[in-house]
């Protein structure tokens, strides 16, 4: 079993972007996700970064293009996410403004 505070945690999405996704993609050009799989659903959590006072976990299963056009939509000086709330009410997700949330395969959670 992993423990999950061994993970990383990045001061923002900006840091988390550059100093995680970027080498990871850069070392494995072919990955589409964080975990480097193709399909099926993770509780695995890559890593943690700060957004607005609260940390966020994101999971391993979370496409790496999605990541990068909410990094654009950072670099353009926009607020790249949206917080949502999960169907549930028990928690609440971030989702890439101005994307549809259905099939977004973009997974950051609250903690």
């Amino acid at each position: 079993m992993t423990n999950d505070n061994a993970k990383q945690i990045f001061a923002d999405f900006n840091e988390f972007y550059v100093k995680a996704v970027e080498p990871l993609k850069k070392e494995n050009p072919i990955f589409v996700r964080l975990d480097g799989k193709i399909k099926g659903d993770t509780r695995v959590i890559f890593a943690y970064f700060m957004y607005q006072d609260r940390k966020w976990k994101v999971n391993a299963d979370t496409h790496i293009d999605r990541l990068k056009i909410a990094f654009d939509l950072g670099a353009k000086g926009g607020d790249p996410f949206v917080i949502k709330m999960l169907r549930d009410n028990r928690g609440e997700y971030l989702a890439i403004q101005g994307e549809p949330v259905r099939n977004s395969k973009i997974y950051i959670y609250a903690v």
